[in-house]
């Protein structure tokens, strides 16, 4: 894939908002995010036809801005909605059994909370590797212990430049050019633009920080 499809990519589902979660969304198209992950798990998420009504409004709104729409562990919702592609953790379904079920032209994403994780993500496949937390994160209730920049060094320098990475994990503007130097393709974002009182300004903000480091 290309790279440059995580530079700036949003996670998200209806319990991360302080906002309607479609409205939270699309200012957030609007602003230029490049990837988009209906992420509806935890506390208060929807469930079975409510899920699934809500994840079609979402990817017809990420087409109407020509940004890939990813869906988070549950194959069977990605395929029934055809969405763009799948996101796995390292406790959700193997890759091998993702890529066997999935179209040959899905995106698929896996998740990596150190070193060992990466190596075997970028050996099973992924097409990117979600590596975190960075810094600690509220928002996921079993987040592993940050890793920090050091981390993210080392697991780039364990998976070499042919696989992008993408950075997670209570990433704030501050971060950002700290998180590129070390190696990330970009920033995963979840409660700095789902909880912002302007998710458009929030991530214009984080755009234009990010344009500042990439090309």
């Amino acid at each position: 894939m290309n790279p440059s499809l995580l530079k700036l990519y949003f996670i998200m589902g209806s319990n991360n908002c302080i906002k309607d979660p479609l409205e939270v969304l699309e200012e957030a198209l609007k602003a230029g995010i490049t990837l988009f992950q209906f992420r509806e798990k935890g506390k208060g998420a929807k469930q079975k036809e409510d899920k699934k009504e809500l994840a079609q409004k979402m990817k017809a709104l990420c087409r109407s801005y020509k940004v890939p729409f990813l869906v988070n562990d549950d194959i069977q919702l990605a395929l029934e909605i055809e969405a763009d592609g799948i996101h796995v953790g390292q406790d959700d379904e193997h890759i091998s059994v993702v890529r066997a079920q999935c179209p040959s032209d899905w995106i698929i994403g896996v998740s990596a909370t150190n070193v060992t994780e990466a190596v075997q993500a970028k050996r099973d496949g992924a097409d990117y590797i979600g590596v975190g937390p960075i810094f600690s994160t509220t928002t996921k209730e079993d987040a592993k212990k940050p890793m920090g920049l050091s981390g993210l060094i080392t697991v780039r320098k364990s998976v070499g430049k042919s696989i992008p990475i993408v950075a997670i994990g209570g990433i704030q503007f501050s971060h950002i050019k700290d998180i590129l130097q070390a190696g990330a393709d970009g920033i995963s974002i979840i409660s700095a633009i789902s909880q912002s009182r302007s998710p458009f300004q929030s991530t214009l903000l984080l755009k234009q920080e990010l344009d500042l480091y990439t090309r």
